[in-house]
């Protein structure tokens, strides 16, 4: 059987190897492995041109949103907080019209961490720019920090890592008000939003702590499945 070609979002900007400092599109390797390991071709996508976005989609089987910096407050129509790094704007850009283009093909999608805030943000939806502020509390936020997600077992993602799932995935955003045809799936103790799911869809689905690192084979196997 072929492998079905998943396109990964990644990063575009200065890196440097041996004595070369150029632009170069960065991907964390686990993505890539992820996809492979679950039988799918993985591809980077360079965040380059928003119009492109539905080009991509027509060559594409499947989409990783993958995770990175924050989504910017502009994309969706709020205020940045000055405590938030740098939004990466031509990213936010591209990534949007690439989720919103794979929305409407009804190609899977499965969306970390930032990703799932991609996703969220491209139905409409919006976020919480800075989450300890929020909260009083910093433990979302905390590097190694464990914490234990309750997860819907009737959702696609509960049948795929089922009702309770430990993970370590700092984050300092949030999702506030979900974007139109999403459905909340996942949560921590506290009620923040862990996971997502879009309605109708053959399978697009969001999670805010990163299942490439190790232990979350069966999400992975999930979206190529769907790809196939």
């Amino acid at each position: 059987m072929s492998r079905p070609l998943i396109g990964i979002t990644a990063y575009f900007e200065a890196a440097r190897w041996s004595d070369w400092v150029r632009e170069a599109v960065l991907s964390p390797p686990a993505y890539a492995k992820a996809v492979g390991k679950a039988g799918g071709a993985p591809v980077l996508l360079p965040p380059l041109d928003p119009h492109a976005a539905a080009d991509y989609v027509r060559g594409l089987r499947g989409l990783v949103l993958a995770g990175g910096v924050e989504v910017g407050a502009a994309a969706y129509g709020g205020e940045q907080d000055e405590r938030v790094p740098g939004a990466q704007d031509h990213r936010d850009r591209f990534e949007l019209a690439l989720a919103r283009a794979a929305v409407e093909a009804d190609v899977p999608i499965l969306a970390i961490a930032r990703g799932m805030h991609v996703l969220n943000v491209a139905q409409g939806g919006t976020l919480i720019p800075w989450l300890p502020g929020s909260l009083g509390h910093d433990r979302h936020g905390r590097a190694g920090a464990e914490h234990v997600i309750q997860v819907s077992v009737s959702s696609r993602l509960g049948k795929a890592v089922g009702d309770r799932v430990e993970v370590v995935a700092p984050h300092v955003q949030s999702v506030r008000r979900l974007g139109g045809g999403l459905l909340a799936v996942a949560w921590a103790d506290d009620q923040i939003v862990e996971g997502v799911e879009l309605q109708g869809h053959r399978f697009a689905v969001g999670v805010q702590w990163h299942p490439e690192r190790g232990t979350g084979a069966a999400l992975f196997d999930a979206l190529v499945d769907a790809a196939r």
